[in-house]
């Protein structure tokens, strides 16, 4: 049976869920977005992923600035006497007034196996901190930070390769299937939602750009890591002769160096890393220059021996 329902969510991680809800003849009575936002170098606006799929699905759009004590807004839902209210990745705090308001509650997808990596950027976090497997988990929202009940879990393999800008779309897919089959089961009364352990919890913040800072007294496995959770942004970098270096792209290597220590080896590029280990830097932009393979760097600007990075 097709279920009323007010879709809020504004990345294009939430994309998938909305077009499945659609696709399955649920009646989404609203689709709540945040504003369109200025972008590039002409600050021009720029509507977010989730306006401009519910524009291609011909559905009404809201795009309120504030929520919780908004009056219009809040008659407007009630008005509408929604089912639930789906919330993926809006980007606001639910206020209570809207968690209170439908029967079957606010359901929420949130890309990790919560309650590990609560917060903004739980993608980023999984793969930096060195998970192999990650997945999704739809909550019944409280006024806690992801907080609520698990209602469906659903799991994903993290490849080797994998960074945050190509697991993303992976979560989505699956996450959008996790969605419908939640639904599915409030209505037919088959998933009644469990609490989450709370000893067994762990943040996963708003990124900052102070996080892309390699530190490197990590291990090259650590660092690797990070650069591949932080992608596009902060990304990873350093100061090479005081000036910001940013690494694209580089991998675990098998010589023992001192921390920040460049090396030149045969046409490669290492770079020392904590517990003796190192990391072989393949693509990196300077300040200022565009991105060049290692071997263009080497040739360009010739690293002494024993120069380190961070400098």
């Amino acid at each position: 049976m097709a279920l009323g329902l007010i879709f809020c969510g504004t990345p294009r991680f939430a994309v998938p869920t909305l077009e499945k809800l659609a696709s399955a003849g649920h009646r989404i009575h609203l689709v709540v977005t945040q504003p369109d936002r200025p972008k590039g170098r002409g600050l021009e606006l720029v509507a977010s992923p989730v306006k401009q799929s519910a524009q291609k699905l011909h559905l009404p759009i809201t795009q309120p600035e504030h929520i919780k004590t908004n009056d219009e807004f809040r008659t407007q839902l009630t008005a509408l006497r929604p089912d639930a209210i789906i919330v993926v990745g809006y980007g606001r705090i639910i206020p209570q007034w809207m968690l209170d308001l439908p029967a079957l509650g606010n359901i929420n997808l949130h890309a990790s196996l919560l309650p590990k990596y609560r917060g903004a950027a739980p993608i980023q976090w999984a793969i930096a901190s060195g998970e192999t497997v990650t997945g999704n988990t739809t909550i019944r929202l409280d006024a806690g930070l992801d907080t609520g009940d698990i209602l469906l879990q659903n799991q994903l393999a993290i490849a080797p390769e994998d960074t945050a800008e190509t697991l993303a779309p992976k979560l989505a897919t699956i996450g959008a299937d996790l969605m419908g089959e939640t639904l599915s089961g409030l209505q037919r009364g088959t998933i009644h939602g469990r609490p989450q352990d709370d000893s067994k919890s762990s943040l996963a913040p708003i990124l900052k750009r102070e996080d892309g800072r390699i530190d490197f007294s990590r291990t090259a496995t650590e660092i690797f890591n990070r650069l591949r959770g932080f992608q596009p942004w902060p990304g990873a970098h350093t100061k090479f002769r005081s000036k910001t270096l940013q690494i694209l792209k580089a991998q675990p290597a098998g010589k023992a160096l001192a921390p920040a220590e460049l090396h030149a080896d045969s046409g490669h590029l290492l770079v020392g890393c904590g517990n003796h280990t190192s990391l072989e830097l393949l693509e990196l932009q300077l300040e200022g220059k565009k991105r060049i393979p290692a071997k263009d760097f080497l040739q360009g600007y010739r690293p002494k021996p024993d120069e380190k990075l961070g400098l």
